[in-house]
């Protein structure tokens, strides 16, 4: 209630003034302000104190109703059921706890969590001292997290007149769940009949309780599974554990072993006291067992095994996840691989693809893949940089021949047991696109080669994919829509995968809808970021006896929150799981071991000499070479064409001079021929008479002394 200021007696306002009958003078605002300012105040802080009264309540009431939990429990005849439902160390009930409620009191598992949950998972007795401020946030806060529901009201009502919170010194609840729940979560996990299970762990309700087994069925392996927690909190010792026990039940395994440490899968582990104290509290009879292993390294970057895709088989789609390509470019690329199947070009390594990239930008290729939408020099020109960056990286000795047969993987031992297969890659760490999209194609291989087989007794192959947020980091809708159809789908091929990664929101929501078993170790809340992450993990439980937003954070190194898929196909009750030892070596095994093994293993005469075949790079380097010498062939001819029309040209010029000048001969010679015709004796005597001199010289005395000078000259007298 908001209280209001008394009028004033003479009947005017607050601070009126001036004589009597005189008109009253307006409020003075500053005045109203303070007076509401301090009724809000009031009543603020009258909104506090009961907020604090009914935290105060409410702690006391869960205390309570914990204690006559404790009661109930320790009233329970004892009995085989009894004794393994209820956790090692639970005591009676202190002096002076509540009474245990009538059967019609008995709150069922299906009313308000605050029945239910033990001091530490309801409302925290500390909330008491720290609401007594008169912040009014605070009070806000804890009457949000205080509200009674109805039906924990009504609840309340039928429990005793609680008594005082019990002492300091008095024994504290041993665990979050009840007798009841433990039950349930024991029948959860005794699937039936002689159902084959790998063995998790046992339960945690305070300290392990080894009657209750956590155990996954061995033919729901195949549903998939994720095992997340922030780093150091036991994730890898998981995965060994649950790898070792495949393998003895003759399921092939494989795993990337991205620090090495899961290389001691095949040495013996060492016991000691603390491990031995740890088995045996949670009902694990521990001995020393190597599995067989094998070792592969990515291009043979490390010991093992070379492990080698083409480029035609790695495929445009989980190539462009690799070189950060967009939409545009992931296209233009599949259009480069399109054109390159169409017309016979392998594409092993990577200069086969900057081969053909070339090609087709070029004036010899762009009329090919006109037809086809051609491909733009800006775009051809972001792909060949990435490819040339990406290959000065060192990934292009991940790419060629001899491609790796992924059914390698499907490999038993000769005593039955399944083989192991480690894909080393501390070499390529720094390349972790690179390193989750190769596992992607290995997945991606063995979708498309194994045949349907159903739901066999047993998986033919479990997958293993750590660090999995690297392969969703930026990928684009058409990879996510493959990895989702991939892993919807290659259940029915009999393969299994799990993914291994720091928080389940690494995983899209389409891939998470396909798991059925999760292992849960602890996470991390030191930002807003992960608080929000945190809770976003809690939503995804189904309801449970647990304060998971607080477990989570509270779990120890090896332990986990777990919840599997039964073999009726639904899911177990959440359990709070102390997880088993790996048999094998927590720790790596020595080089020496591992080279030996490497050495030994029939796999590397066949995968251990890299091939260099004629792809497409020879291919079209050769046909680029044909065009070469025949353009080179054409010139020549051209040029010797071009000679020969000028020397036509010049012959032709030559012989029309000489016709010229022959005729021009031939006019002068017939012209001095008409010039001369006329002048013949015989044509002169009959055409005109001799003149006189002419008659003298032609006579006959003139020629005798012609002669006779003649002859005395010449000296022919004397003849």
């Amino acid at each position: 209630m908001i209280p209001t200021p008394p009028p004033a007696a003479d009947g005017s306002s607050p601070g009126a003034s001036g004589g009597a009958g005189s008109a009253p003078a307006a409020p003075d605002p500053d005045v109203a302000a303070a007076e509401a300012d301090l009724a809000r105040l009031r009543a603020e802080a009258e909104a506090a104190e009961a907020q604090l009264k009914a935290a105060q309540a409410k702690a006391a009431l869960a205390a309570a109703e914990a204690e006559a939990a404790k009661a109930r429990a320790a009233a329970v005849p004892a009995g085989a059921e009894a004794a393994a439902a209820v956790p090692a160390g639970a005591e009676a009930a202190p002096a002076g706890a509540a009474p245990a409620p009538s059967p019609d009191q008995e709150i069922s598992p299906t009313q308000d969590d605050s029945a239910t949950k033990p001091p530490a998972s309801a409302i925290s007795p500390d909330l008491a001292s720290t609401a007594a401020t008169t912040d009014a946030e605070t009070a806000e806060r804890a009457d949000a997290a205080a509200a009674p529901e109805p039906e924990s009201a009504e609840a309340a009502a039928a429990e005793p007149e609680p008594e005082p919170e019990s002492a300091p010194d008095e024994p504290a609840e041993t665990g979050p769940l009840t007798a009841a729940e433990i039950q349930k979560i024991i029948s959860g996990y005794g699937f039936d009949g002689d159902t084959p299970a790998l063995e998790l762990g046992a339960l945690v309700n305070g300290d392990p309780v080894p009657a209750a087994q956590i155990r996954i069925p061995l033919g729901m392996m195949n549903r998939h599974g994720l095992v997340a927690g922030a780093t150091g909190t036991g994730k890898t010792r998981t995965l060994q554990g649950l790898a070792e026990q495949l393998a003895a039940n003759g399921v092939p395994v494989f795993a990337a072993d991205i620090k090495g440490d899961l290389s001691g899968v095949a040495t013996p582990g060492e016991p000691s006291e603390k491990l031995l104290a740890r088995t045996k509290g949670i009902g694990q009879d521990w001995r020393p067992e190597a599995s067989v292993t094998e070792y592969f390294a990515l291009g043979g970057i490390g010991k093992g095994v070379p492990v080698r895709a083409t480029v035609s088989g790695f495929g445009p789609l989980l190539l462009s996840k690799v070189l950060g390509l967009n939409d545009t470019q992931e296209s233009s690329l599949g259009l480069v691989f399109h054109y390159a199947d169409k017309n016979g070009l392998a594409l092993v390594d990577l200069s086969d693809l900057r081969a053909v990239l070339t090609f087709l930008t070029g004036d010899e290729g762009k009329a090919e893949l006109k037809e086809l939408g051609g491909l733009s020099a800006a775009t051809a020109g972001v792909i060949l940089r990435e490819l040339i960056t990406f290959a000065d990286q060192g990934a292009d000795v991940f790419f060629g021949e001899p491609e790796f047969d992924v059914t390698d993987f499907l490999r038993t031992a000769s005593d039955g047991r399944g083989v192991i297969s480690l894909l080393e890659v501390p070499g390529v760490i720094d390349k972790p696109a690179l390193f989750s999209t190769f596992l992607m194609y290995l997945l991606a291989e063995l979708f498309e080669i194994l045949p349907e087989v159903g739901d066999p007794d047993k998986p033919k192959l479990v997958f293993f994919f750590d660090e999995a947020h690297l392969l969703f980091k930026d990928a684009s809708k058409d990879f996510l829509a493959a990895i989702v159809q991939t892993v919807r789908l290659i259940r029915s091929k009999g393969v299994g995968v799990f993914f291994v990664t720091q928080t389940p929101k690494d995983v899209p929501s389409d891939v998470l809808a396909q798991l059925g078993s999760r292992v849960q170790h602890a996470l991390r809340a030191f930002t807003p970021d992960d608080a929000k992450a945190l809770r976003a993990t809690v939503g995804t439980y189904p309801t449970s006896g647990y304060d998971l937003e607080r477990v989570l954070q509270e779990l120890g190194t090896g332990e986990a929150i777990v919840t599997v898929m039964s073999e009726k196909g639904a899911p177990t009750p959440v359990a709070w799981t102390r997880l088993r030892a790996p048999l094998g070596l927590m720790s790596p095994t020595p080089d020496p071991a591992i080279e030996a093994a490497v050495k030994a293993s029939p796999l590397l005469a066949k995968y251990g000499t890299a091939i260099d075949r004629e792809s497409a790079r020879e291919i079209l380097a050769a046909k680029m070479k044909a065009a070469d010498e025949a353009a080179a062939a054409e010139e020549a001819a051209l040029e010797r064409a071009r000679i020969d029309a000028e020397l036509a040209k010049q012959q032709a010029a030559i012989d029309k001079a000489q016709a010229a000048a022959d005729k021009k001969a031939q006019q002068e010679y017939e012209r001095l021929l008409k010039k001369t015709a006329g002048t013949t004796r015989t044509s002169r005597s009959r055409s005109a008479p001799a003149s006189p001199i002419e008659q003298i010289l032609n006579s006959k005395s003139t020629e005798a002394i012609l002669g006779g000078v003649i002859r005395g000259i010449f000296g022919t007298g004397r003849r």
